[in-house]
């Protein structure tokens, strides 16, 4: 179905893919794993044609259609409902077609057509994925101008599974869902009639959806059968079998090249040493390997100094016009506390952060903070407010205009984003490095509270 070969993209003049090889057939499930900035969102859009690469191919059976997550965050006045219904182009253009007039033999065609995809329960179909994705059945016929950015990536979702493709493309898709909405999405991916290409760095995610990993590093890409576990177990295997076949012939090139030095210069042995040179220029040499896929140790530095309390709230309640989503909450927060904070959707999680963070006020009660405490808040949302045109060290300078330049290269290390990254813009990054941006730019401030919605 999906035929990439030989394929090379050049980032900068450098090479980020090279010489790559991938195909993907019916009904497979491939995750795409690596780490972050190796190349896998820029082959999803090499493979959607957004750019073009410097060589080689990548060709689609013909008649076979792929769906993806626009990346973009939806600002449209559409409700909802018919924002994702607008995902299954053909259903809308049979639609404009049926709603002629003049009944010949084109609108008989739609209408067989359109009875053979139960055009009549489409809707039914998108209610039940924006459902599952979260959404209650009260918000669908609000506007998705309306809706929070995350809320809105979950419509470009929803709008991408609306489209019954025979290849659809999935670029971290549970960065804005929730532990229920990934769940659901996991069951509906093991339904999903057609292929999937699928970037996570959830292990749990991708043992549930794929039957087949592609191992994006080093500028190409090796294919594994199985789920991520599987991969992992035989990856290991074969380093560890070339690493052992790398010893064996550094052993036998030591005991060669000792005979050479011995024995080079002896009339009687000249000539086994001469041949033993051949045979060395010969050797096909075996690499060592190491491995290096980006896993880091995360270190959020604690505050020189600390209050014991924190916050204290008191009563304290919040309401949406007439909704009351808590009230008469008591919360004592100290020093060294370590909190999940778990219910259903529309429960208020994310609202009750936003208040400890002060982005809302309590419409009941009060909350209180101990002066002076800084207070450092991540969320997917807060991606969005990253400058796409600066790099990452353009970012570090403005929250640390006296730092040297080299003092906050060595910092941007310490989040896996050193080398040719921090002098990269934003635009250019993966979901993933942006969210290690944020999170530099949030451990700089050393925060006395760390509040993390959905990281």
């Amino acid at each position: 179905m999906l035929n990439i070969q030989n394929l090379t993209y050049l980032q900068g003049g450098t090479p980020l893919l090279q010489n790559v090889n991938l195909q993907a057939f019916a009904d497979q499930r491939i995750g795409l794993v690596g780490k972050n900035g190796c190349g896998k969102s820029t082959l999803f859009r090499l493979i959607r044609g957004e750019i073009k690469a410097d060589s080689g191919e990548v060709s689609l059976q013909s008649g076979k259609t792929i769906a993806f997550v626009e990346q973009e965050i939806a600002n449209s006045d559409l409700p909802a409902l018919e924002f994702v219904l607008d995902g299954d182009v053909e259903l809308r253009v049979l639609e404009k077609t049926l709603a002629k007039e003049n009944h010949d033999t084109a609108w008989f065609d739609a209408q067989h057509r359109y009875e053979a995809i139960d055009g009549y329960g489409a809707k039914a179909r998108a209610a039940q994925l924006l459902n599952g994705l979260g959404f209650a059945n009260d918000t669908l016929e609000r506007k998705v101008e309306s809706f929070s950015g995350g809320w809105r990536m979950r419509l470009n979702l929803a709008r991408a599974l609306m489209h019954r493709a025979d290849l659809l493309l999935l670029d971290e898709p549970t960065n804005h869902l929730d532990l229920e909405a990934i769940l659901w999405l996991e069951q509906y991916l093991a339904r999903y009639p057609g292929s999937i290409l699928l970037v996570s760095h959830d292990r749990e995610f991708l043992n549930a959806c794929v039957n087949r990993i592609a191992h994006v590093h080093d500028c190409t890409i090796d294919t594994y059968s199985g789920d991520y576990d599987d991969f992992e177990r035989t990856r290991a295997e074969r380093i560890a079998q070339q690493n052992q076949a790398f010893e064996r012939q550094q052993e036998k090139i030591a005991h060669m090249e000792d005979f050479v030095r011995r024995f080079r210069a002896q009339a009687t042995k000249a000539k086994q040493a001469q041949s033993r040179i051949k045979a060395l220029d010969r050797i096909q040499r075996i690499a060592a390997v190491h491995i290096t896929d980006g896993h880091f140790e995360l270190e959020i530095e604690a505050p020189e100094r600390s209050p014991d309390l924190l916050l204290r709230a008191e009563k304290m309640g919040f309401a949406y016009g007439d909704k009351t989503l808590f009230s008469n909450i008591e919360l004592v927060l100290r020093a060294g506390a370590r909190i999940a904070l778990l219910g259903p959707n529309g429960a208020g999680k994310s609202t009750l952060i936003k208040l400890l963070v002060g982005e809302l006020q309590p419409t009941t009660g009060k909350l209180e903070f101990t002066p002076d405490i800084r207070i450092g808040y991540f969320a997917q949302h807060q991606l969005e407010n990253l400058d796409s045109a600066a790099t990452p060290l353009q970012h570090m300078e403005r929250v640390a205009p006296k730092e040297t330049t080299l003092t906050l290269r060595s910092f941007l290390g310490r989040f896996g984003l050193a080398s040719d990254s921090e002098d990269r813009p934003v635009a250019t990054f993966s979901g993933g490095e942006k969210s290690r941006l944020a999170l530099a730019l949030l451990a700089w401030q050393k925060p006395h509270l760390l509040l993390l919605d959905e990281p």
